[in-house]
């Protein structure tokens, strides 16, 4: 038998991941550097998305 992840127990999970990268590429990069930008544009897109599903539950 397969379990599965909640959505939300996912997203928690991305979150965390795309917020460690984004650390680590601000501290090679520095902050207006266009990879963290988009880093940060991500992890807005994974926060709205977390966000969308707290308010439905």
């Amino acid at each position: 038998m397969v379990k599965t992840i909640p959505k939300k127990r996912f997203l928690s999970v991305l979150i965390k991941l795309k917020r460690n990268a984004m650390y680590a590429k601000a501290n090679v990069f520095g902050l207006s550097h266009p990879v963290v930008v988009a880093c940060s544009q991500e992890l807005d897109t994974l926060l709205n998305r977390y966000q969308g599903i707290r308010a439905i539950q």
